[in-house]
């Protein structure tokens, strides 16, 4: 666990880190991009550690890759790259820097220093992980295989290094339908998302068979929340998440994964939308669609929440949180990352 007190000591030794509006107005131009969602007081409070990481990531020859569901500061203030994990899995293979600093979950950041061994990777926090890549080990892939024998394993990136060198090939919710349609077997068995399983059954002529993990953001909403709010307001449009159960998708007027999501609401521009998935993605593009009132209700994930800009600084500033896979486990994971990210290119996505 990250001694906060120590690492404000550290932070405090080299850098300015007071609150500053003189220095906020300086950069106004990034302000502009989320003016809609953070206050010009938290700006200020942001502005000093922003202009420390900028500067240390030229330094460092640094990229962050940002996930969707950052916090607007993070998302647009220090991110070189942002996306969902299909996109920022594809981007560690590209970006032409020594370090990378994954502002998003463990799983992601393994995923980079599989796909980019040579280059060092940086966590900000060890502890921000993801219940549903703790749901399932390797040995829960060999009980699924075991079960279905001859069935491809097809792995959400969602997962541990260790799971995904156990399966066949890796997902995201932005291309599990295609990867699923593509594997030579009427039997597809998906892991470990229950919910993106079914509804991907939902979507597919193959016979889908699942781990029963969920993830505990997408899992609190209902159907019946979703109603209710339809109810009240008419108007909005809902956009669900695909790791949301059946019935919650069934109720929504379109499903997509965090790039679709986007993509959608872009495309559209609903008077009143309503994103059924992360509190962050409304926030982070909100200042682009100021004619789209985006409507609640927020889960939040509390892993992603764990990325600050403090944390980030720190991990710059000391190399701490470096991020290594045992090579023979990277080896095999690399196959199935690759797999998907060569599958997914081929069929356009």
């Amino acid at each position: 666990m990250l001694d906060i007190p120590h690492v404000r000591s550290v932070l405090a030794e080299h850098y300015d880190l007071t609150p500053s509006p003189e220095l906020a107005e300086e950069m106004k131009d990034i302000y502009d991009k989320m003016d809609r969602v953070v206050s010009p007081a938290d700006w200020a409070i942001y502005a000093p550690y922003v202009k420390a990481i900028n500067e240390l990531k030229k330094k460092r020859n640094a990229v962050i890759l940002g996930h969707n569901y950052m916090t607007p500061e993070i998302f647009h203030a220090v991110s070189d790259f942002v996306g969902d994990s299909l996109q920022l899995a594809m981007k560690a293979t590209e970006v032409d820097a020594d370090v990378i600093v994954q502002a998003g979950v463990h799983f992601m950041a393994e995923t980079s220093k599989i796909l980019s061994p040579e280059k060092i990777v940086l966590m900000p926090d060890m502890e921000a992980g993801c219940s549903l890549a703790e749901s399932i080990t390797a040995e829960g892939v060999e009980e699924m295989r075991a079960k279905y024998p001859g069935a491809p394993v097809v792995s959400y990136v969602n997962t541990t290094a260790e799971v995904k060198a156990a399966s066949d090939i890796c997902c995201t919710s932005a291309n599990a339908v295609q990867i699923v349609d593509a594997m030579d077997s009427d039997t597809v068995i998906m892991t470990p998302d229950q919910f993106l399983a079914q509804n991907v059954a939902n979507q597919s002529k193959k016979k889908v068979v699942y781990w029963p993990g969920s993830c505990i953001v997408h899992e609190l909403y209902t159907a019946d929340d979703l109603r209710a709010y339809r109810e009240m307001d008419p108007e909005v449009k809902i956009i669900a998440h695909p790791e949301c159960t059946p019935d919650v998708v069934a109720e929504s007027d379109f499903t997509g994964s965090t790039s679709g999501i986007i993509k959608w609401v872009h495309d559209n521009k609903p008077a009143k939308a309503m994103l059924v998935t992360e509190c962050s993605m409304a926030s982070n593009i909100a200042d682009e669609l100021p004619e789209v009132e985006f409507a609640k209700p927020c889960n939040m994930c509390p892993y992603m929440k764990k990325i600050t800009l403090e944390k980030i600084l720190y991990a710059l500033h000391t190399m701490e949180g470096q991020v290594e896979v045992d090579p023979e486990i990277a080896e095999k994971a690399r196959l199935s990352v690759q797999r998907m990210i060569d599958l997914s290119r081929k069929l356009g996505l």
